[in-house]
């Protein structure tokens, strides 16, 4: 028996690639949505009314992408954007009815993609695969000034 391809990163790299690319195919095909967008509907459903600062530094975007997506979502339909009541420079995202009913759909899609995902595998081998793949986030912050230790470089 061979030893197993430990090619990390050419590995990860193409597999999110396979899986970003079938993400994009599905949710357009069902609901017209990108990745990102469904990203939003996701966090506002547990976080109706979050600043969308908040949602950007959560779906990991710079303001800049984060207000280019929240236009276009507006003129969609699916969110409202309103100025924040203690910050006159701020503005929220709510979910709207269609953003509620498009979410509900896409709840559902990741739901058995997560299914699909794990097949195969037991819980506890899905657990490590969890765990690296989180411990990923901390070894490379977005902050790549820092190291592991987070010392400026």
């Amino acid at each position: 028996m061979s030893a197993p391809d430990r090619r990390l990163i050419f590995l990860l790299n193409v597999a999110q690639r396979r899986l970003q690319r079938w993400v994009e195919q599905q949710m357009a095909a069902e609901n017209g949505l990108t990745s990102a967008q469904s990203g939003v509907l996701f966090y506002l459903g547990g976080r109706d009314g979050a600043l969308i600062g908040d949602v950007a530094l959560a779906l990991d975007l710079v303001p800049s992408a984060m207000s280019g997506l929240a236009d276009r979502m507006e003129r969609a339909g699916l969110v409202e954007r309103r100025p924040d009541s203690a910050d006159g420079r701020a503005w929220r995202l709510y979910l709207t009815e269609a953003g509620l009913s498009v979410r509900k759909r896409a709840v559902a899609r990741t739901q058995a993609l997560n299914a699909r995902l794990m097949e195969g595998f037991s819980d506890k081998e899905i657990d490590v695969v969890v765990r690296w793949l989180t411990s990923l986030q901390d070894k490379f912050p977005k902050d790549i000034s820092k190291d592991q230790e987070g010392k400026t470089r």
